[in-house]
């Protein structure tokens, strides 16, 4: 039987300044790799005594281990490259660009992706130890059209085809390994709800719909196989890189078919402004499955108001039954390894007052 926490969080934390200048050091030569793991390792430590200490049952590493969000993934395959992607951040009318993997050549999995890493946060905690891993849509959308090779796979079909396998290995061997917690990060699908962004594929030459249908089967086929006893959450994201944003736009084209994906038993979903929309679409959360509300905003240092926050999930109840509810952050606090413009103890603070807010509505975190 599958539990799941009345407080989540999505993931990545702050890295320490210890961590970033031993990352620098070691880049530059002054540090060998043995040294340069033993800072990971006792950062990685702190980390999930400080999510303990906040409340939290779901524990993750911080993906310490990673520049970013995915790139522990697209290193740990062959086939890819990082590209300058097509897609800009934004904030207050400035832009930011960044890298996105491209498939370069035939995948394949060159050494497990964060079984090991499991294996390291378990033997640091009690609570539920929680790995994190992009969907698969990461190796598709964000290049566009030149974002695979056709000489190395016919269409589409051919890559979901070997990218899904590896995902059922890996989740195979996270199981085996004692794992009971992943969740998956996607963008796509909630980029997918901006109607400026749906426009700007059909321009190219894109079908929205068909891009939203072959996402969802990717996941249904990277999950094929999960055992009953494995929880796995998914976090749906509209950008999140240093306080900056992609997309906008509620759940509703997504929010039927999102809420009843197989094998996805949780949802972690943005809450924290305007741009998420309104509460209407949890009404297509089914018994069994959890919606979990980020209200708090991991894009902003502010640290938000028990009693508003509370008044915030009794309108979200309006729409979904509250047992089917839960609360998290809006996104990870350092989606890559420069991190939100926010402190590392406001970040604890809010990390705190996601279970002092299940707390206050569930009587338990």
């Amino acid at each position: 039987m599958i539990h799941l926490p009345r407080a989540d969080h999505v993931g990545s934390l702050l890295r320490p300044d210890t961590l970033k200048k031993a990352h620098r050091a070691h880049m530059e030569g002054r540090i060998d790799g043995a040294e340069l793991e033993e800072t990971v390792a006792a950062c990685i430590a702190d980390a999930v005594q400080h999510q303990e200490q906040a409340g939290l049952q779901n524990v993750t590493d911080g993906e310490f281990r990673r520049g970013s969000w995915f790139l522990g993934f697209v290193e740990s395959l062959s086939g890819i490259e990082l590209k300058k992607a097509e897609l800009m951040f934004r904030l207050g009318g400035h832009e930011a660009t960044w890298f996105g993997p491209v498939v370069t050549g035939k995948l394949a999995r060159k050494h497990p992706i964060v079984v090991e890493d499991y294996r390291f946060l378990a033997g640091l905690t009690t609570r539920t130890p929680k790995v994190t891993l992009p969907t698969p849509s990461i190796l598709h959308f964000f290049a566009g059209k030149a974002g695979m090779d056709p000489a190395c796979y016919r269409d589409r079909d051919a890559l979901a085809d070997d990218l899904c396998a590896i995902y059922r290995q890996e989740i195979d061997e996270l199981y085996r390994a004692g794992c009971h917690a992943v969740q998956f990060d996607e963008v796509a699908l909630a980029l997918l709800c901006d109607e400026s962004i749906r426009a700007s594929l059909k321009a190219g030459g894109e079908d929205p719909v068909t891009l939203t249908d072959f996402y969802f089967e990717m996941i249904a086929a990277a999950l094929r196989d999960k055992p009953s006893d494995l929880a796995v959450l998914m976090h749906l994201c509209r950008g999140n890189y240093k306080g900056h944003w992609m997309g906008q736009g509620g759940y509703d084209p997504i929010a039927e078919r999102l809420f009843s994906t197989p094998g996805i038993d949780g949802f972690l979903l943005e809450y924290d402004s305007e741009r998420a929309g309104s509460f209407a679409p949890l009404r297509f959360v089914p018994a069994g499955k959890r919606a979990y509300l980020g209200l708090v905003s991991s894009k902003t240092s502010a640290l938000e108001d028990l009693d508003t926050l509370r008044r915030r999930v009794d309108e979200a109840a309006q729409h979904a039954p509250q047992e089917r509810l839960g609360v998290c952050p809006q996104c990870g606090f350092a989606s890559s390894a420069g991190g939100n413009p926010i402190t590392e103890a406001e970040q604890w603070a809010k990390l705190s007052r996601v279970t002092e807010l299940a707390r206050a509505v569930w009587g338990t975190d």
